[in-house]
């Protein structure tokens, strides 16, 4: 089966078809780094990991770039307020490059503990200021800008498909008028350019051919990812919430600038919901994976619990959620682990067809997660089944889960002790006492398995 792939800009499932055989480039809007990066942000990366790795799997090559947001992302959604970076730097007493270092650095260890495979490139907004007015200055050559008091604006209304990522009805909004623009010439239009205030010391600025400034929030996904994957390139991911202003504004510049259709496939993912609403500062949720590891929640955890929705539908989390995925994904691993080391040498060299077939099925439609995820569980429980080492292997470097690695699972002395007393019960052939304690082993939350001449303990 070819991989098919929901296109945002046609709202239609797609057969894949790179611009460049057996190569795919792929940009990721990537975080704004003022401050911890909570779950709901990382289940977007976890689709784009599963992406990137199903289309490894399809034996493609790819090329990924993530960029990072450190300067030019203001608080309001209109191109106002203060930027993220500068107010963090502010408040916590820093340099802004320090606050933007720190947080990256948590991201990076976030991706690493969820099994995200890093991009080929971290692009910073700040390392590619030149690249971003040369943009801005190709832009007003063409004569799609225009200057205010507080900075450069480009015009949406020069661009005639302007809104269509979105679907945006421009006219609606222009009549409507419920949106207080300013100097903007539209409502839709947006900052390339903010001039620096007098009035306030910034951190980062630099001189422009319009004034001293700082680039635009869209402007820099536009500038790096033409730099680094050129002018048209193959797919775009990020959130759903991006679809509406950002990648709207990108696609506008981008095409307005060459003249080209700028991205094939725009493939987004869908929100993390917490009691039944967006996770956000009012409703709850925004939990970051440090936060979940001191609940005693492993990263891979919440992974299994990405897996189980498709990216495309909202994810119910709660941590009630959470606590069924981590004792499914325990249990599969037991399973697996189960598996005989003695069979692995007849079997290891081979691949079920059969279930790899229906997997491949599966994640080849549209990233459909749950659906594979529900064939490996079938195959681990066939008795019948051959070839299964093999299969689970391949399948989990598409799932990023680990299933095959030993774990290190630390023993609490009091349940080593029951297990020590339970052991001598066993060995006495005192099998009433004995079972009361494998009960109370497994209400603690351990497993305890007999051998012929000892036991092993396990987690649930």
């Amino acid at each position: 089966m070819q991989l098919k792939l929901y296109n945002t800009l046609t709202r239609k499932k797609e057969i894949f078809k790179p611009i460049k055989k057996n190569q795919v480039e792929i940009y990721s809007c990537g975080p704004t780094v003022y401050w911890y990066q909570h779950i709901g942000n990382l289940r977007t990366y976890i689709f784009s990991d599963i992406l990137k790795r199903v289309l490894s799997y399809n034996n493609y090559k790819v090329k990924h770039i993530i960029n990072v947001t450190d300067v030019g992302h203001l608080t309001g959604d209109a191109d106002t307020g203060e930027d993220k970076i500068e107010k963090a730097a502010k408040k916590e007493g820093k340099k802004a490059q320090e606050i933007a270092n720190y947080y990256l650095k948590i991201f990076k260890d976030d991706f690493k503990k969820l099994n995200i495979i890093s991009p080929d490139l971290w692009t910073k907004a700040t390392e590619n200021i030149k690249e971003q007015i040369d943009l801005i200055k190709k832009l007003e050559k063409k004569g799609f800008t225009y200057k205010t008091s507080d900075g450069i604006y480009f015009d949406t209304s020069k661009f005639s498909d302007y809104g269509k990522l979105s679907k945006l009805n421009v006219k609606g909004l222009k009549a409507g008028k419920r949106i207080s623009i300013g100097e903007k010439k539209n409502t839709t239009d947006f900052a390339l350019w903010k001039f620096s205030d007098s009035k306030i010391k910034r951190q980062q600025e630099w001189k422009s051919p319009w004034g001293v400034g700082f680039p635009g929030w869209h402007i820099e996904c536009s500038a790096m990812s033409m730099k680094y994957l050129g002018e048209r390139f193959d797919i775009h991911t990020g959130g759903m919430d991006h679809i509406q202003i950002h990648h709207t504004n990108e696609i506008a510049q981008s095409e307005a600038a060459t003249g080209k259709k700028f991205v094939n496939y725009w493939v987004h993912a869908g929100w993390l919901l917490f009691k039944g609403e967006k996770v956000s500062k009012s409703k709850g949720g925004l939990y970051t994976i440090s936060e979940l590891e001191k609940q005693n929640f492993s990263p891979l955890d919440f992974r299994y619990l990405a897996l189980t929705t498709h990216y495309k539908k909202p994810l119910n989390f709660s941590l009630k959620n959470l606590e069924k995925s981590k004792e499914s994904y325990q249990r599969l691993k037991n399973i697996i682990l189960e598996i005989k080391v003695d069979d692995l040498k007849v079997i290891s060299k081979k691949n079920n067809k059969k279930y790899l077939k229906e997997f491949s099925n599966a994640i080849n439609d549209d990233l459909n997660t749950s659906k594979a995820l529900q064939v490996l569980w079938n195959l681990v429980r066939d008795e019948k089944a051959e070839g299964k080492f093999q299969t689970i292997k391949k399948i989990d470097k598409v799932f990023g889960l680990d299933l095959l690695k030993p774990e290190k699972i630390k023993i609490p002395q009091e349940i080593k002790k029951i297990a020590e007393q339970r052991e001598k019960y066993r060995k006495e052939k005192d099998w009433e006492k004995s079972d009361e304690l494998r009960k109370k082993i497994n209400k603690l939350g351990y497993i305890i398995e007999d051998k012929e001449k000892s036991y092993v303990l396990k987690k649930k």
